[in-house]
């Protein structure tokens, strides 16, 4: 038995025997043990209840391609030049990054779990199977990097706008690329993250393959792993988070729709919703970068998504790449 079936089994949340495990998948109960730890080990809250056997704490959804395509609008579904769901990969943007040009325009490759999922600056991103959604899209663009600038701002929003159509508030954005849950008006902890990797030639044509990340749920154990506040779409939508496979599509139509939409007018489409959803703004912060460390305040993206931070001489600095911590008083 692999951990993919295993987890299957106890998808539905009722406690199943160790030996009724071993006989529907015709081994033995140490070999079901053994996954059992397996799945443990990747952060999958596996319950012993006894002689009940094991149980989760709740059912969760597998991914599924079919239930995710038929989720989507035809004629987006159509569009897509891939919809594949893996058990495991190192990480869905290198899945992607290893098709090369062989892969269609607007692909998607989505993984239960990942054992080199990555954020920004190379940090890892713990992908522990069946909680959460890892997912990645190629998007080819006819114009060079230099139109490009302000995208992963806009997935941001595209994220967010995600959230809204499934009836999930609670979220803004931290530049670059942080999706974090809003409490009382304040940032908290982090919901999910992007990353956007892009090749092709400086005057065109490139492509981006965007990273998204989305915690769906969360157990006290992953939440001491993440080394940072974090939160999930269980807590915003008060304990239960939306079908995975359900999720799964509200992000991927708006992923499409959104990255049309920039592919059309650029950043300055969603420079307004940004700011919305804007957690830097009006909030004293620290940057470090190469340049240096510096402290600021929030003020707001610029119309290439670059951050502007006003100093203590009343100037606005304009930055395009660094750290960034809202300073606590």
């Amino acid at each position: 038995m692999q951990p993919v079936q295993l987890l299957a089994l106890l998808a539905g949340g009722e406690a199943l025997s160790g030996a009724g495990l071993a006989a529907q998948a015709g081994v033995t109960r140490a070999a079901i043990w053994k996954q059992v730890e397996a799945l443990r080990a990747r952060g999958v809250p596996i319950e012993a209840r006894g002689a009940a056997g094991y149980r989760l704490p709740w059912a969760l959804q597998m991914l599924d391609a079919k239930q995710i395509r038929a989720a989507l609008p035809a004629p987006l579904a159509r569009s897509l030049g891939a919809l594949e769901v893996h058990w495991e990969l190192d990480s869905t943007s290198s899945e992607l990054q290893r098709r090369g040009a062989g892969a269609a325009d607007l692909s998607i490759v989505l993984a239960e779990t990942q054992h080199a999922g990555r954020g920004r600056r190379g940090r890892e991103w713990l992908s522990p199977p069946g909680l959460n959604l890892y997912l990645s899209c190629l998007k080819r663009f006819e114009s060079g990097f230099a139109a490009l600038t302000g995208l992963s701002l806009a997935v941001g929003v595209i994220v967010l706008r995600a959230l809204e159509n499934l009836g999930i508030a609670g979220a803004g954005l931290k530049w670059p690329n942080d999706v974090l849950a809003v409490t009382d008006g304040q940032a908290g902890g982090k919901l999910g993250g992007i990353l956007v990797e892009l090749s092709g030639e400086y005057q065109g044509p490139c492509a981006a393959i965007i990273g998204i990340g989305l915690n769906l749920r969360l157990t006290p154990a992953l939440h001491e792993q993440a080394g940072q506040p974090a939160s999930d779409l269980a807590t915003l939508a008060g304990g239960t988070p939306p079908d995975r496979n359900r999720a799964a599509a509200a992000l991927i139509a708006a992923l499409v729709e959104g990255l049309r939409q920039f592919e059309r007018d650029g950043f300055a489409a969603f420079g307004a919703d940004y700011a919305r959803c804007d957690l830097l703004r009006d909030q004293p912060l620290q940057l470090s970068g190469a340049l240096g460390t510096f402290d600021g305040v929030g003020a707001g993206v610029d119309a290439h998504g670059a951050l502007q931070v006003r100093m203590t001489d009343g100037s606005v600095r304009r930055v395009d790449s660094a750290d960034v911590t809202v300073r606590r008083a």
